[in-house]
């Protein structure tokens, strides 16, 4: 199909973005890698009148270090995130779960803020960045403000941003000490969205986990962070201590039911998927 028509900038800063995106009103689509809002137009479920495309906005690309922070820029691709080293050294979790978006073509043209900013559940980057205590750096007419993973995602496809502000970069804490990690997803057929999906990363302590995060995809509206299955790990030193913390894995959850599965064969996946996931990141044969 063809998509309605719209008008279209493309701003060279993220200044002349913000501006842009701000004169143009809340019927404004941003155009980041454009992998979800293209189908999305074509099919005609979105009609702006506007689209602000970041792609020549260069200062919203790479990777760089802050202290104990890595930042990545909103419009860094999928491709570059898999091959940045630093983003490998210190946050592998995020390596692992972007390996798995889609297939080559949409990893190297869709970008890692773009992904975030769409927030569907289903999606594998979210969770990672919740599990990750990842602060996302919003850009608006009123100047910048950093939003907590925790509380950036709030309903389906919706964020905390502003309909005037743009998704600048995400800051993720380095993961200092003994960490291990492991993105566990299943889908019905090689890169499809997530029937479930489970990021963890777990730091050991004398043999036993001192601490875990664990992030839920598509086990809710939006995605989920697995508490009581993070508290219940501490202390784990076997197996069979993990599979017990992983059986309140859907606990608080309100997974969907589609026709990919339904809420209860949701809640049987996170459960499986967490301890694989968990067994995995520390090391324990399963």
């Amino acid at each position: 199909m063809i998509p309605p028509a719209f008008d279209y900038v493309a701003p060279t800063t993220l200044a002349e973005a913000v501006a842009a995106l701000r004169e143009a009103g809340e019927d404004a689509k941003i155009l980041a890698g454009g992998q979800s809002l293209i189908p999305v137009l074509r099919l005609r479920l979105a009609f702006p009148t506007v689209l602000v495309d970041l792609g020549r906005v260069d200062e919203l690309r790479g990777v760089s270090e802050d202290a104990g922070t890595i930042v990545i820029g909103a419009m860094t691709r999928h491709s570059e995130v898999l091959e940045d080293p630093l983003i490998q050294q210190h946050a592998g979790l995020l390596v692992e779960a972007t390996a798995t978006v889609a297939d080559p073509a949409v990893r190297h043209r869709g970008t890692f803020g773009g992904a975030l900013a769409h927030a569907d559940p289903a999606g594998d980057l979210a969770a990672v960045a919740l599990a990750l205590d990842a602060e996302l750096v919003a850009e608006g007419p009123g100047g910048r403000r950093t939003i907590r993973a925790s509380e950036f995602f709030v309903d389906y496809l919706e964020t905390a941003l502003s309909p005037d502000e743009i998704l600048a970069a995400v800051r993720i804490p380095k993961l200092e000490g003994s960490w291990g990690y492991r993105y566990e997803k299943f889908s019905r057929v090689a890169q499809a969205w997530a029937i479930v999906g489970v990021a963890a990363a777990v730091r050991k302590e004398g043999g036993a986990i001192a601490e875990a995060r664990i992030g839920l995809t598509n086990m809710g509206s939006t995605p989920v962070r697995a508490t009581p299955v993070e508290s219940a790990l501490v202390g784990a030193s076997d197996l069979a201590a993990v599979q017990a913390a992983a059986a309140s894995a859907a606990d608080g959850t309100s997974p969907p039911s589609d026709l990919s599965g339904q809420a209860d064969y949701r809640a049987h996946l996170a459960r499986v998927l967490t301890g694989r996931a968990v067994a995995a990141a520390a090391g324990m044969s399963s």
